[in-house]
């Protein structure tokens, strides 16, 4: 005879994973997108606010070397230095990148509307905080104290650079995890704003929700937003929301404070054994 031994958690969510620009700060994730177009221009090479958004959500080197890869950008860089770009382009980019970054951050530090309520919610249901980011350590530290003077401070956060390999990888996430000393993962929940958040949540087998308007797919700031007839607003939203739901989001909502209903649907999900 032969037998296979399985088990499965039935029991509560223990933990939150939580993105920062896009999701509970910089509202439309603006603060990446000016220090990326500021940093190519001054090597002479204009790249546009959807070639800076592409791969947002990834370490920043990792972000500039892939907007390095994109066949106009790639193009315009060997037209204006005689060479296709390389990793040491991508270095040289990166130093030039980081201290703008560290300027800009600071007015893009602002607490999305209703995070601080919501987190107090996560907390109230015995869930632990933790954060991961595509943002170096020296970024963080700005936006972490900007974002503690307002009230929001997670238990743990995860700064790119920090772990083997970073995002869409699930080596930041499961470090987060470990920090918390929380398991097992089909207990926790990523909430981000990008593909590469939703696919860090699914590579390290969390439940995973991606958010629409306060994030870098719709991308704009939350006056811009508000200003925009309904029609319009629908449309960029829905597009959003078909795009990170292709990239395997479990739910997909507006904003972080959308998310709360979905634990109740997940707990009992885990309640009849299942997965993510």
């Amino acid at each position: 005879m032969t037998y296979t031994y399985s088990r499965r958690y039935t029991g509560p969510l223990r933990a939150v994973i939580l993105d920062w620009a896009g999701t509970t700060v910089d509202f439309g994730c603006q603060a990446p997108t000016a220090a990326f177009t500021a940093a190519f221009a001054g090597f002479g090479v204009l790249i546009t606010l959807a070639q800076a958004r592409a791969p947002m959500g990834m370490p920043k080197w990792n972000h500039i070397r892939t907007i390095l890869g994109m066949g106009p950008v790639a193009a315009a860089w060997t037209e204006r230095h005689g060479a296709a770009p390389t990793d040491a382009d991508a270095d040289a980019i990166y130093d030039r990148f980081l201290p703008l970054q560290v300027d800009v951050v600071a007015n893009h530090a602002d607490v999305i509307p209703g995070v601080i309520e919501t987190v107090a919610a996560l907390r109230a249901r015995g869930l632990a905080i933790g954060s991961t980011t595509g943002y170096p350590r020296p970024v963080m530290d700005v936006v972490m104290k900007a974002a503690a003077d307002q009230g929001y401070a997670p238990d743990v956060t995860v700064c790119a650079g920090e772990t083997p390999s970073g995002r869409p990888g699930p080596s930041m996430a499961l470090k987060c995890l470990i920090d918390l000393d929380v398991s097992p993962v089909e207990a926790c929940v990523k909430i981000g704003d990008t593909v590469v958040d939703v696919e860090e949540g699914l590579n390290a087998g969390l439940w995973t929700i991606a958010v629409t308007e306060t994030g870098n797919e719709v991308g704009l700031p939350l006056a811009d937003l508000a200003a925009l007839p309904a029609a319009e607003r629908a449309r960029l939203a829905g597009a959003a929301a078909d795009k990170l739901a292709r990239a395997g989001a479990h739910y997909v909502v507006p904003s972080l404070a959308d998310a709360l209903p979905l634990l109740d649907v997940i707990e009992a999900r885990l309640r009849r054994g299942e997965t993510p």
